[in-house]
């Protein structure tokens, strides 16, 4: 584990890596239903999630939730 960050394990990865696993894993139909966000469910994009993600903090937590509950924990 990284010794700059040893308590988060999200260390390294890009917001994009992490969207772009959920989606390899789930799908987009799955993925807007776990994460109820417009950007998965109406014409989903990595492109577009990305751009809603960045702006909005309780949404990307969630992703990130999401993706250490299916990967990491």
């Amino acid at each position: 584990m990284n010794q700059h960050q040893p308590n988060n394990p999200l260390h390294g990865l890009t917001l994009q890596n992490i969207v772009q696993e959920l989606v390899d894993h789930y799908g987009w139909e799955e993925l807007g239903k776990i994460v109820k966000i417009r950007c998965f469910n109406s014409d989903p994009s990595i492109k577009s999630s990305l751009k809603f993600l960045r702006r909005t903090e309780w949404a990307r937590k969630e992703v990130e939730q999401l993706y250490l509950d299916t990967f990491i924990i």
